[in-house]
């Protein structure tokens, strides 16, 4: 190599930089945040974070950040963004949540999950379920 100009051989350790950097982050399952396209892909997410979560309401933010799912017995689950995947979280009695501009804001009460904004269509009838909780 020691034939070669150095601006080949910069250039060739960038680009095997750049490559490893690429192969690092597909390895972490590092990508675009995902978007849950209909009831299925949300249906699908609510079972990874909570095994065997049956919804039978589901409301999905308008574009697709996240979710909130009610089964039969009345349990909440929201669903957020973590990386490539989503976090869920049945709501408890202390969740909260409130309309700010026509977003529902739900806030776990939980530190490390946080609060979630979501644009639904039927924002004040989940934000009802969410005070009932408990």
């Amino acid at each position: 190599m020691s034939g070669l100009p150095p601006a080949l051989i910069q250039f060739l350790g960038s680009l095997a930089a750049i490559l490893a950097l690429a192969a690092i982050a597909w390895w972490l399952k590092l990508g675009p945040t995902p978007r849950l396209a209909d009831r299925e892909a949300a249906l699908r997410a609510a079972d990874e974070a909570v095994s065997g979560f049956l919804a039978v309401d589901c409301a999905i933010d308008e574009d697709g950040h996240g979710a909130l799912l009610r089964d039969a017995s009345g349990r909440i689950l929201l669903l957020r963004p973590h990386g490539s995947h989503y976090a869920g979280r049945v709501l408890t009695r202390a969740a909260t949540a409130r309309i700010e501009g026509g977003t529902l804001v739900i806030d776990t009460a939980e530190k490390r999950y946080g609060a979630a904004r979501l644009k639904l269509a039927d924002a004040s009838a989940w934000m009802q379920a969410i005070k009932g909780i408990g």
